[in-house]
């Protein structure tokens, strides 16, 4: 976390909503609220005067909405935002455009009492994007292809996989998994995700891939088969694990407490891989803060996996694949263009 104050400047076109923002986040000792904006407009002069080191931004504005702004602010001017969204389809759907749009992290807007969790949550998230790297996206042109769909119809093959790929994310991990799996081939060995997001969003973000790769991608059910040309991501609220199934592997989804802060967790998901699915397995961790699946890749190693991370120059948050790396999981650090690839090599 940073040992500096993070300086952050709020933008959300309600004033009640500016208020309480700016009073939950002011009372933690290391965040310093820099300057409010009412619209996009406000933003982009605040940020030239206050040079803040973080947004929060609110997804739905009127004027021009959050996905706007950033479309025109990160090519010129890149600065970490973590999203203020609401739990709505809509409100989904454009925070994930958002994220592609260069957004590091979100939180929901909360429903009924949870607003003191959700500051909680907020704290920590502007921190974490405080040490984010953005840089990237200097004079980046923004594409919409990564947004839509393909609109291809999916035939699955129903040929159980002989091996599994599990692969961990966090912070920063939508846009990184957009790459990795859109690098898959379409009979890609059956893969499995933790990508830590709250309830409902996994599911949209699951369908958002499944019309840009040439994969499957669907968020978990429990009892899914790990079939060949597919993705499966795990749910936002549930822990997922992959478990013996015949000849092959399924997910097993299912309610239990957090693991290493989270729920799904990589944890949870990696160190059944290490158990279930032993050398027959290739692993990957992504972008992302803390130490989840740190252990649980270890534990793939051990078992006879073959497990890489992402670099620290293409991370946007060096945490997860670092503490990967230096724990032994991890056998070698991948620019994030090149584990695609890398991944079919050690299958």
């Amino acid at each position: 976390m940073p040992p500096h104050t993070v300086r952050v400047l709020i933008v959300d076109d309600s004033p009640l909503v500016r208020q309480i923002l700016q009073t939950g986040l002011s009372k933690d000792p290391n965040i310093e609220v820099c300057g409010t904006a009412g619209d996009p407009f406000q933003a982009r002069d605040q940020i030239v005067k206050l040079r803040p080191d973080v947004l929060t931004l609110d997804v739905e504005m009127p004027k021009m909405n959050g996905v706007e702004f950033l479309r025109k602010l990160m090519p010129q001017y890149p600065i970490p935002a973590v999203m203020v969204s609401s739990l709505t389809e809509r409100g989904q759907k454009t925070t994930l455009e958002a994220m592609a749009a260069g957004a590091v992290d979100f939180v929901a807007k909360p429903k009924g009492n949870d607003l003191d969790q959700m500051i909680i949550e907020l704290r920590t998230k502007v921190k974490i994007a405080s040490t984010a790297n953005v840089s990237h996206w200097k004079n980046k042109q923004y594409n919409p292809a990564t947004i839509g769909g393909t609109g291809v119809v999916k035939t699955l093959s129903q040929a159980l996989s002989h091996k599994v790929c599990a692969i961990g994310a966090s912070t920063g991990g939508t846009e990184a998994l957009r790459e990795v799996i859109c690098g898959f081939p379409r009979n890609f060995t059956g893969t499995v995700v933790v990508q830590h997001m709250p309830v409902g969003f996994t599911k949209m973000f699951a369908d958002r891939l499944n019309g840009l790769a040439a994969v499957a991608v669907k968020e978990a059910a429990d009892g899914d088969p790990i079939v060949d040309g597919q993705v499966i991501i795990a749910q936002g609220g549930k822990q997922m694990e992959v478990v013996p199934s015949g000849a092959g592997w399924k997910v097993k989804v299912f309610d239990a407490p957090l693991c290493c802060g989270h729920r799904p967790s990589v944890e949870v998901m990696m160190n059944s891989v290490a158990k279930n699915v032993g050398r027959r397995a290739v692993g990957a961790m992504l972008t992302g803060m803390g130490a989840d699946g740190a252990n649980g890749m270890k534990a793939m190693r051990d078992a006879g996996a073959r497990c890489i991370a992402q670099d620290q120059a293409t991370c946007v948050v060096f945490g997860m694949p670092k503490e990967a790396y230096e724990r032994g999981g991890a056998e070698q650090l991948v620019p994030l263009q090149r584990i695609a690839q890398t991944l079919q090599g050690l299958l």
